[in-house]
């Protein structure tokens, strides 16, 4: 049973630099230390913090795992992740130790979707590839066959993983004119299926093998990880488009790359990596494919309500209360 005691004062570590509104209002609230280099915290100083801290807020660039878990000292009873993702923090020692964990669940699903769709729109119209070829200086104008793309209007998006996220897509979708298909673990209530007109596949082989565009939207956990691999990778059509915004380590990187240069794929759109920020040389290489930064969620509003929602869970914990964004058993 995680404790639930109240601590009037907690002290807080934070590991990236956020807003500066909610940077001065963890201080005025707690005895809080903000790191306001914006880079990672190196190891040593994780280790630290964690060994004289109640609360540690980590984000997506923090690697908390068993070891550093087991070496917390007795005082840190909380993790308040800053972020909804949280493949990053070994939930099973943190619970072993009576750690809650939280997250930031539902603040940035808007923010994701937007740029889930920019990307559904951007690959198959090419419109990176146009965007250097204003810049480079090269372009003579006008021509009836010049970056001839494909519309999107009419063809199947496949989703895979239909939570808040995947229904802000669909939604974004439809009004583009895709045909909504998509994967489950459980299938969605007949009213939301008929809100966005969607078809759902039970078996996700079968659902690679009916789109045009495929779009991942599942959490990274072990049932997830490579989930999108060499073998399923092989059952999407030559024509279709890849988008990632979830997670790198859904998508087995190396066979998509091997898919694009062979021609067994019309062209991808990430924003997310497997080894973040490093990136196949490959993939720079290829002209169908548009790569950004993982800024999925990089809005300033989106960046506020995260911290407003980690502070609400610190708020909630140092009364002697649950926190509302607890992540329970589910997500390990």
């Amino acid at each position: 049973m995680a404790d639930l005691r109240r601590c009037a004062h907690p002290k807080v570590t934070v590991t990236r630099e956020l807003p500066e509104v909610v940077m001065q209002r963890l201080e005025q609230l707690f005895d809080a230390t903000n790191n306001r280099g914006d880079r990672p915290l190196p190891r040593e100083r994780l280790v630290a913090a964690m060994a004289d801290s109640d609360v540690l807020v980590p984000s997506v660039t923090d690697t908390i795992d068993a070891a550093l878990i087991a070496g917390a000292g007795e005082r840190l009873r909380l993790i308040a992740n800053f972020g909804a993702g949280v493949n990053h923090i070994d939930l099973r020692a943190a619970r072993a130790r009576d750690i809650i964990v939280t997250n930031t669940p539902g603040v940035l699903t808007e923010d994701t979707a937007d740029m889930t769709m920019a990307l559904i729109v951007s690959v198959p119209r090419r419109l990176a590839e146009g965007e250097k070829l204003v810049r480079s200086g090269q372009w003579s104008g006008w021509s009836p066959g010049g970056m001839l793309g494909y519309r999107i209007g009419g063809k199947v998006l496949g989703i895979v993983g239909m939570g808040r996220i995947g229904q802000a897509v669909a939604r974004r979708a439809r009004a583009f004119g895709l045909a909504i298909h998509y994967h489950n673990r459980r299938r969605l209530p007949a009213a939301v299926e008929a809100e966005f007109g969607a078809t759902w596949h039970a078996d996700l082989d079968d659902l690679l093998g009916a789109v045009d565009v495929l779009t991942i939207h599942t959490p990274l956990n072990p049932d997830s990880r490579d989930l999108i691999d060499r073998r399923r990778i092989a059952l999407l059509r030559p024509h279709v488009f890849v988008i990632n915004a979830s997670r790198g380590g859904i998508l087995d990187e190396e066979a998509l790359v091997d898919a694009l240069e062979a021609g067994r794929l019309a062209g991808a759109g990430l924003d997310v990596w497997r080894h973040e920020p490093e990136i196949d040389p490959r993939l720079l290489a290829l002209p169908n494919v548009v790569m950004t930064p993982h800024m999925g969620s990089a809005t300033y509003e989106g960046r506020v309500a995260s911290g407003e929602r980690v502070i609400a869970n610190i708020r909630t914990w140092a009364d002697g209360h649950r926190p509302p964004d607890q992540v329970l058993e589910g997500w390990v």
